[in-house]
């Protein structure tokens, strides 16, 4: 039996089937990985894809990936992402990122309009959670 069960109620709607599972249930973790909130940064620390929303997601996902493997852990482990966006307008060019990276084990997901992030050309800033 699996570790982790992603699922989606039968009568609750998920109208982005390709994006996130309504709930993710983990049994016996042996470890809980909170990322902090990864932003659109090379390794030196320069930003990647100015004014570009989908290249900024790729750049927090490569990132979070990053992070991950450091740990132990792999994309494949993430049960849940917060994305923090300073344009919801752009929403389909996020979920158009996402999906190179998330195909078939789908996180929780929240997405929140903010007005501004750490740095001005920062689009976009993703939080995660993992369970190894």
């Amino acid at each position: 039996m699996s570790r982790i069960t992603r699922g989606n109620p039968p009568n609750l709607k998920n109208v982005r089937k390709n994006v996130y599972n309504h709930y993710i249930r983990v049994d016996e973790p042996k470890a809980l990985i909170f990322l902090s909130g990864q932003l659109s940064r090379d390794a030196e620390g320069r930003l990647v894809g100015a004014g570009d929303m989908a290249e900024q997601t790729r750049q927090c996902i490569r990132n979070m990936r990053t992070v991950l493997e450091a740990a132990g852990g792999t994309l494949d482990d993430i049960v849940s992402v917060v994305v923090y966006t300073t344009d919801m307008r752009e929403f389909r060019n996020i979920v158009a990122a996402r999906t190179e990276f998330f195909i078939d084990k789908l996180p929780t997901s929240t997405i929140v309009e903010v007005a501004h992030l750490a740095d001005p050309g920062l689009l976009i800033e993703i939080q995660a959670i993992a369970a190894l």
